[in-house]
């Protein structure tokens, strides 16, 4: 019996072209937890409740941490593959909490940007993946978030200005900056060309909805030229490595 398991938690998706983001993670943390249990949980009750009306039953971390307690499993890292140190990540964090006397120890991995390090990496590789192009600016459209873990979103498009990356912008849906404040930003430059692209894990409903409706059309209104894509950032693998290297710190 493997005394030690890995739960790799995510807030999951609806949209099945996008589960490869969290397929591709899943993928690269499972190859390094060597033999060692790995499962999956979704945190998201409406991601569940849809999936399962679809015939696909995905635990909650909780299920997913009472299944393993039956199973005899005595240590567990329960690695996230959240962005940021958000709501979802808090809730996620008690209700690990509440299994802290039931198992001989329980670790909650870090989200994937927690430090400033963390930021400065991402907005390199950013900046790598999409090198400046005469004419075209760069839109980045991350969840965004009321709680305070939402500045490094601010201090993304900081990190990118330091880099010399004057034609790419940060954005957020439900957080600061929001549309408004990239189009202001984007008056100075005149119409563009736009590349507009999700800054999340999964390219899901909001990408398909806020992200390729409401913002695109707003850009083009403003005189802009958008392109979308749909591809989440949990298929880069540099942003794979960044996860794999939290969970291998703590295995």
């Amino acid at each position: 019996m493997n005394a030690q398991a890995v739960v790799i938690t995510s807030f999951g998706t609806s949209v099945p072209e996008a589960r490869v983001s969290i397929t591709a993670v899943e993928d690269i943390l499972g190859a390094a937890v060597s033999k060692n249990i790995c499962v999956r949980a979704f945190t998201s009750p409406t991601i569940r409740r849809i999936l399962k009306g679809r015939g696909e039953d995905v635990p909650s971390l909780t299920e997913a941490l009472e299944q393993l307690l039956a199973d005899g499993i005595q240590r567990v890292i329960v690695q996230p593959t959240h962005l940021l140190y958000g709501y979802e990540y808090d809730k996620l964090k008690a209700e690990a909490k509440a299994f802290a006397d039931r198992f001989e120890s329980v670790i909650v991995g870090r989200p994937l940007l927690s430090d400033n390090h963390d930021i400065q990496r991402f907005a390199f590789h950013l900046s790598q993946d999409h090198p400046a192009k005469e004419g075209t600016v760069t839109v980045f459209m991350g969840h965004g978030t009321e709680h305070f873990a939402n500045a490094a979103y601010p201090a993304l498009q900081t990190a990118l200005d330091l880099l010399g990356r004057k034609d790419v912008y940060v954005g957020t849906v439900e957080g600061w900056p929001g549309l408004e404040d990239v189009l202001r930003q984007l008056e100075p430059v005149g119409t563009r060309r736009i590349e507009l692209l999700p800054l999340m894990l999964v390219a899901g409903d909001h990408a398909r909805n806020d992200m390729a409706v409401d913002w695109k059309s707003r850009l083009e209104a403003a005189g802009h030229t958008v392109t979308c894509s749909f591809n989440g950032l949990g298929q880069l693998d540099w942003v794979q490595e960044m996860y794999r290297e939290r969970l291998t710190a703590l295995l």
